[in-house]
């Protein structure tokens, strides 16, 4: 099997191994980790088509982590997906009013971030046993709400590590907001920030790019990691569960083995639908990816236009994991589109950094013609929520919602009738407060675990085992700081001054 190196977006000569990559999160010249070249899939359709989850898990992340052994790569797995999920399947296929949606929030969190971020902490610690790291690793994460919660509880009490989160205070539900500051663990910290997600990512980055702060770490004994999209070690695993899609759709007869499908990606950062694009190029036969947005649609404008620009007024919605303005993940793709040429990526994101704003040329343009954009206003995300559980009994939470309507409007427009994903990434417990103002037309002023029960009745679903943990958990973290300070968080959890 080959052995597969990363490279960084900004500096084609900088080489490394999986587990360096995994390890290290962000190159040290801000760039993002790429592989060398993209695997194939070496096992037919029809092989994966008879396997379970974690058999598919296996043979996606043994081309993309060659450095681990197939051991390691099994233990990391098995302690992944386990009973944290609340069905075996892992990731069930739903079918409703002509789609199939792909239910990724079976996890401890219930929303996709578990699909990636149970696996991170185990192929995190192996990879520091592999490269001989004697220093404890902290984990800095920014979040736009789901990815914080997911973070926290995989690397909870790992040993050897340590997990600071910052959110925007005011900017996610309040679901979210309870399970990250009831979060147990002695190595947690949670941190909510006065500003928008856009600010704690910005943030972080900085913090990560601080050479001075980076050696008195080194010289306590610590090291930053990351547990963002940004980190391979987040991108692979969501690989997985596209390529798992459509072996499963081909099982279940309903797509022939070599039929294409169409993948529709609610989209904030764009590791999730990055994630589906490379599944398409290992060798997946998929022909669109749907590229959905809420009113903050710099994404929608980037895939019209091929103009990225964040240079708008920041909108909080009813999907607030999709309310980003810089998608961080987008600079892989630009760099794959631009030939692999790390000075026209440099030169791009040094415009974003300094204006704003870029434009790609003409050229790359015309390698993004697989990427369709769509996007959904708040009100047409709740009318979707509603038309689907009044149709079909199906609940969609907000952000699935929007990648619902993106898709029936890509349909209306374009007559495609290829059988498509959408990749539902939240329990619509997460959002409670928001789905049912949308099924019953209706703000109400009921408190949320009581939206909860209602919901509950009215569906038939039960209460997720994360939402009941949270009822009378009591709040282990009320920091709040300003954006601008956001390093002194790390200073008082490490204890450096």
């Amino acid at each position: 099997m080959e052995n597969i190196l990363y490279k960084s977006t900004r500096d084609s000569q900088k080489i490394v191994t999986a587990s360096q990559a995994i390890l290290k999160g962000l190159s040290d010249d801000g760039g993002l980790f790429v592989p060398v070249k993209l695997p194939k899939l070496d096992r037919s359709i029809k092989e994966l088509s008879g396997m379970g989850y974690k058999e598919i898990a296996y043979e996606v992340m043994k081309l993309f982590f060659s450095d681990f052994t197939q051991e390691e790569l099994k233990n990391c797995i098995d302690n992944a997906y386990d009973s944290k999920f609340d069905t075996e399947e892992i990731v069930p296929i739903a079918s409703a009013d002509g789609a199939f949606y792909l239910e990724l929030y079976h996890g401890a969190t219930i929303a996709f971030k578990d699909m990636a971020l149970s696996i991170l902490p185990h192929l995190m610690t192996t990879a520091a046993k592999k490269n001989n790291i004697k220093n404890e690793i902290v984990i800095l994460t920014a979040t736009s709400g789901d990815t914080g919660k997911a973070a926290l509880a995989g690397f909870a009490d790992v040993k050897g590590t340590r997990i600071i989160v910052y959110y925007p205070k005011g900017g996610v539900s309040f679901i979210q907001e309870r399970q990250m500051v009831t979060q147990k663990g002695d190595n947690t910290m949670v941190v909510g920030i006065k500003g928008n997600f856009d600010d704690c990512q910005t943030g972080v980055k900085n913090i990560f790019g601080d050479k001075e702060l980076a050696k008195e770490l080194d010289a306590k004994g610590f090291q930053f990691s990351s547990a963002n999209s940004i980190n391979i070690g987040r991108l692979v695993p969501q690989v997985v569960y596209y390529v798992y899609a459509y072996a499963k759709l081909v099982a279940r007869g309903e797509l022939k083995e070599g039929e294409k499908m169409n993948v529709v990606v609610p989209t904030g950062n764009f590791g999730n639908i990055l994630a589906a694009y490379f599944a398409k190029n290992m060798g997946i036969p998929i022909a669109k990816l749907i590229c959905a947005s809420n009113e903050n649609k710099v994404l929608f404008d980037f895939f019209e236009t091929g103009i990225y620009d964040r240079n708008r007024e920041f909108m909080l919605t009813n999907s607030p994991s999709m309310d980003i303005l810089i998608s961080s993940n987008l600079e892989r793709l630009i760099y794959m589109i631009a030939g692999e040429d790390s000075q026209k990526d440099v030169s791009l994101m040094q415009q974003l950094n300094k204006e704003g704003r870029y434009e790609i040329t003409p050229d790359m343009k015309e390698k993004l013609a697989d990427f369709v954009g769509g996007y959904a206003t708040q009100e047409e995300t709740c009318r979707t929520i509603k038309e689907m559980f009044d149709k079909t009994g199906y609940v969609l939470d907000t952000h699935t919602a929007v990648a619902s309507k993106v898709y029936s409007d890509y349909v209306n427009k374009t007559k495609d009738t290829t059988k498509t994903v959408i990749a539902s990434t939240a329990s619509p417990f997460k959002f409670t407060t928001s789905v049912m103002e949308a099924i019953e037309g209706k703000k109400s002023d009921e408190p949320d675990f009581e939206l909860v029960d209602r919901l509950s009745r009215i569906s038939g679903m039960k209460v997720p085992k994360a939402i009941e943990e949270i009822r009378t958990a009591p709040t282990r973290h009320d920091h709040i700081y300003e954006k601008e300070n956001m390093v002194d968080a790390v200073r008082e959890f490490l204890a450096l001054s």
